[in-house]
């Protein structure tokens, strides 16, 4: 994203002068104004060619949500604590040890100390702060509870890693068994496959049909096994690229949710999602209209999403969140229930977290069922798989045997 160089008049009738990221121009000056500030001078910096090869840096750290969550925890304490937020900042950038981490809270203190707010200093760092994130800040910021919402927000995230961690475990480990399986077989089919085919060859017995499946199987694979991984790879490319496309990422996530084990898995992880985010939007203060809007944009699937904005656009109408949410079709009806008995109390925050928790219980007895379930399934693969080249490699022993009888 390009910088620009800019002075600025506040309405302290102070000036200052800073560094703003920006699409272009134009969107420079709005931020600027943003603050009630005068804009006085504004020009692009001129891009260093050094600085532009670090971003392509492939050794350069990352900020991880853990990174986040420390320090959102710790400046929490900090501001509670009665120490103004620039100074706070400027203690744990001492402490950071990330370095790409550390330089985006340089900078966010640099933008502070300029006059620019904490929500738009946050802006400036979209890969790192997401919206939901800024969202909350901009309403602690607003009500004075800052403390109280970095604590929260701190909270939502590590409760948000967890979850990512459980669908993790339940989905990548059975993946490499099942990959383990498939390179186990190839190797069978491409190595030890044709050793055999060269015995049997010398004898020149009349194979049986299943070992000549498997024998012509092994040629193939061996000598096109170039082509198949790239056409494995290229098949790859072309699926990743649709999916990025609208249209594919809506057919992707609409299969997604119907798959028959994993879509219910990921539907109760969209549901816990949603019912957390939601919770701690509205609790934290930001209005409803721009919690459901952040909510469809960390929603992280299609479907949910185009269901929550309808929601948005029902509540702007004057609709209750509950009744679009069952036209939907994707929120069992427990969920439209106790939204609308939220709804109906005035404890909307409250009956959105018990539900959270309630799909948290049951995301781990769904990670717990797949794992006990996709085991035996990739054993029993195995053992089809494995039997079948076993059998069918010994069968011309046999007749190999009673060949060598016959001629003794």
């Amino acid at each position: 994203m390009p910088s620009f160089q800019y002075k600025i008049k506040l309405p302290s009738g102070t000036v200052n002068e800073g560094v703003i990221e920006a699409d272009d121009e134009a969107a420079a000056v709005a931020k600027l104004k943003n603050q009630r500030a005068i804009v006085l001078e504004i020009f692009p910096v001129a891009k260093d060619i050094f600085q532009e090869l670090k971003k392509f840096n492939p050794f350069k750290g990352s900020v991880k949500a853990k990174d986040i969550v420390i320090f959102s925890r710790q400046l929490s304490t900090l501001v509670s604590a009665g120490i103004p937020i620039v100074q706070g900042i400027s203690v744990l950038q001492a402490q950071i040890e990330n370095p790409a981490f550390k330089e985006v809270v340089k900078n966010i203190k640099e933008n502070i100390e300029a006059g620019v707010s904490i929500t738009d200093s946050l802006k400036n760092h979209p890969k790192v702060f997401s919206d939901l994130y800024v969202s909350m800040i901009k309403a602690g910021e607003v009500g004075g509870i800052l403390d109280v919402i970095l604590d929260r927000v701190s909270t939502y995230l590590e409760e948000s890693e967890d979850l990512k961690g459980k669908v993790k475990s339940a989905l990548i480990y059975p993946l490499i068994i099942f990959i383990v399986a498939i390179g186990a077989s190839v190797f069978l089919l491409a190595v030890v496959i044709p050793k055999f085919r060269d015995i049997f060859t010398q004898f020149g017995a009349d194979l049986p049909l299943p070992t000549k499946i498997l024998i012509m199987t092994s040629d193939f694979l061996k000598h096109n096994i170039l082509y198949l991984i790239g056409g494995v790879i290229l098949f790859g490319i072309a699926v990743f690229q649709y999916y990025k496309s609208k249209h594919g990422r809506r057919l992707f996530d609409s299969i997604s949710l119907k798959l028959p084990i994993v879509g219910i898995l990921l539907t109760k992880v969209s549901i816990a999602k949603f019912t957390r985010t939601f919770s701690t939007l509205v609790k934290s203060g930001v209005p409803i209209l721009q919690a459901l809007d952040t909510v469809a944009q960390t929603a992280g699937n299609k479907i949910i999403e185009e269901a929550i904005m309808a929601t948005k656009e029902s509540v702007k109408e004057g609709d209750k969140i509950s009744e679009p949410l069952k036209k939907a079709n994707i929120f069992p009806p427990m969920v439209v229930q106790m939204i609308a008995v939220g709804e109906e109390t005035g404890n909307l925050e409250i009956m959105l977290s018990k539900i959270a928790d309630f799909y948290d219980s049951e995301i781990d007895s769904a990670v717990k069922g797949l794992t006990s379930m996709i085991e035996p399934l990739v054993m029993l693969f195995l053992g089809v798989v494995v039997g079948f080249m076993v059998i069918a490699m010994f069968m011309p022993m046999f007749s190999l045997g009673g060949l060598a009888s016959g001629a003794g």
